[in-house]
């Protein structure tokens, strides 16, 4: 469902058990105070969100279940955003940043985590948030992230067991690139 955002704009929701219309800003603070209810921190969502399990229960468990947060992203014309800055500015005030920039930022904000790599571990690392830059969260969490043609060529599996389980240095990457 796309509506313009004018003033009279409404949402069909369920409300008390029924369907019933309400304005855009009264569904988002809706949407926001639930989100504030279950991470009541940004540390407390961030913790949640790169979690995947956790998150999925989180989204389940806010208005319209995860249609909420896609409809929001819709109506505020945020499709180059991630999820999680969509909610991060609704609940908590943060200024989102679109999936391209939040990518650039982790690279010069983690610049002495990536620096302290080899060089062919930083740039699988950099491959990964080049998914993120694509596909956002989802793009990290596919289970064909290691073997994507970037990530391949930026030396893959064997480049990120450099520093550890390639699972965990995907889950400290998502940390780090929410945080940025």
């Amino acid at each position: 469902m796309c509506m313009s955002r004018v003033p009279g704009s409404y949402i069909l929701t369920t409300v008390d058990g029924k369907a019933q219309p309400v304005t855009v800003e009264e569904y988002k603070q809706a949407l926001a105070a639930k989100l504030v209810g279950e991470a009541p921190t940004l540390d407390a969502f961030r913790e949640r969100w790169v979690n995947a399990p956790a998150r999925r229960d989180m989204l389940a468990r806010l208005p319209d279940g995860g249609r909420s947060v896609l409809l929001v992203r819709s109506l505020e014309d945020m499709d180059a955003y991630d999820l999680y800055d969509v909610l991060a500015e609704l609940g908590y005030g943060m200024a989102p940043r679109n999936r391209a920039d939040r990518a650039e930022a982790f690279t010069y904000k983690q610049a002495d985590w990536l620096g302290a790599m080899p060089p062919v571990t930083a740039a699988a690392v950099k491959a990964i948030t080049r998914q993120f830059a694509l596909a956002g969260t989802e793009g990290l969490e596919n289970p064909t992230i290691f073997v994507t043609s970037d990530v391949r060529s930026a030396g893959g599996l064997s480049a990120l067991k450099a520093l550890g389980k390639p699972a965990e240095v995907l889950h400290e990457t998502k940390e780090r690139m929410f945080a940025a």
